[in-house]
């Protein structure tokens, strides 16, 4: 069994690498080389991490204040991190219309955070929110790598500029918030989970930024990031995994929602990026159920698990799910929450006794 004690950051990118592996196959050499360069880049920033994580990330220092200190910086198409500051906190909105909405994305991010969850920044203690863009040429992905936001432009034919979904933001940020919490292990359910959680607050960070219901909310990650022609809505559907995109170029999306079509994969950290639609599923459901805005209460059991404690490191699916069941009394008691989140789990097929 493993614990959460330490720190170990993980390389987390929004695009999973079987959309870039079906690419990379592409008979346009165009799109082929696109993908192919991201995935270089991102083994390559991968075991950057593995080797900050074994000699210590240098952390600025915290300060607990309540608001927001954002830097955005421009990587000029390199990939040098963190490139040229060209924003930072306060100033001004410029003519760069991905600085902006970079600089936007943290704020939402850092909003729902705080007041939804009294969380001061990434780290509960004020960590400042640092964001690289225009990273490389034609990259076709945004990570979170431990320390700071990075993101491509896309390629323009089948992606385009990362910084275009403040969901995406939100969710690899708060791949920073699980570091400094449950500090889910990247593989298998438990990375599948990781995966999940940030799906789960991409997804409300973008509904409270917009002021939108369960109800209202599209409940898609990624929306907007596939370029004009492509067939898709966006990279992962909580609502209907299985169903975001289905286009020659990148394949059909493999997320299943029940347990009944779980996919047993060596691939992508054993399907880290796949299964998370089961656990997707499941908040989309209980949300949807309750009704009213998703953070208050479908999105305060989930917060409660993830810094709680008692959420084992290597958790599966059925240890985060009855987790949640003792959230959701413990919180508001027996009432409609405790229902409504058994209902979920079982009508995703994990179990919960």
């Amino acid at each position: 069994m493993t614990t959460n004690g330490g720190y170990r950051p993980v390389f987390c990118t929004i695009v999973p690498p079987h959309i870039l592996d079906h690419l990379a196959t592409h008979e346009d050499r165009t799109l082929a080389d696109a993908a192919l360069r991201t995935l270089q880049q991102d083994a390559a920033q991968r075991t950057r991490r593995r080797i900050t994580t074994v000699r210590g990330a240098v952390v600025p220092a915290a300060a607990a204040t309540g608001t927001p200190h954002r830097t955005i910086y421009d990587a000029g198409h390199g990939t040098d991190l963190p490139g040229t500051k060209v924003r930072d906190e306060g100033s001004e909105p410029g003519q760069d219309a991905g600085v902006n909405r970079a600089y936007a994305g943290l704020g939402a991010t850092f909003d729902l955070y705080l007041k939804a969850y009294e969380r001061d920044s990434v780290d509960g203690e004020g960590l400042p929110l640092d964001a690289t863009v225009h990273y490389d040429v034609d990259y076709d992905n945004a990570f979170w790598n431990g320390e700071q936001m990075v993101f491509g432009d896309g390629d323009g034919q089948i992606f385009t500029d990362f910084t275009s979904s403040v969901d995406v933001i939100g969710h690899e940020l708060t791949h920073g918030v699980t570091q400094y919490t449950a500090n889910l292990e990247y593989y298998g359910q438990s990375g599948a989970l990781n995966e999940s959680v940030s799906d789960v607050f991409g997804s409300l960070i973008k509904q409270h930024s917009l002021g939108h219901t369960a109800d209202q909310a599209d409940w898609l990650i990624g929306e907007g990031l596939l370029a004009p022609g492509v067939h898709g809505v966006a990279l992962r559907s909580m609502k209907a995994p299985g169903t975001a995109y289905d286009d020659p170029r990148l394949g059909k999306d493999p997320q299943p929602a029940t347990m009944g079509e779980y996919v047993k994969t060596n691939r992508d950290n054993g399907g880290v990026h796949i299964n998370s639609g089961i656990p997707n599923h499941a908040f989309y459901l209980l949300a949807t159920a309750l009704g009213g805005n998703a953070w208050e209460r479908a999105g305060r059991i989930w917060y409660d698990v993830l810094t709680g404690g008692e959420l084992r490191s290597d958790a599966l699916f059925t240890d985060f799910a009855k987790l949640t069941v003792a959230a959701a009394k413990a919180r508001f008691e027996e009432g409609e929450e405790t229902e409504a989140v058994l209902k979920a789990w079982a009508q995703v097929g994990v179990q919960t006794g």
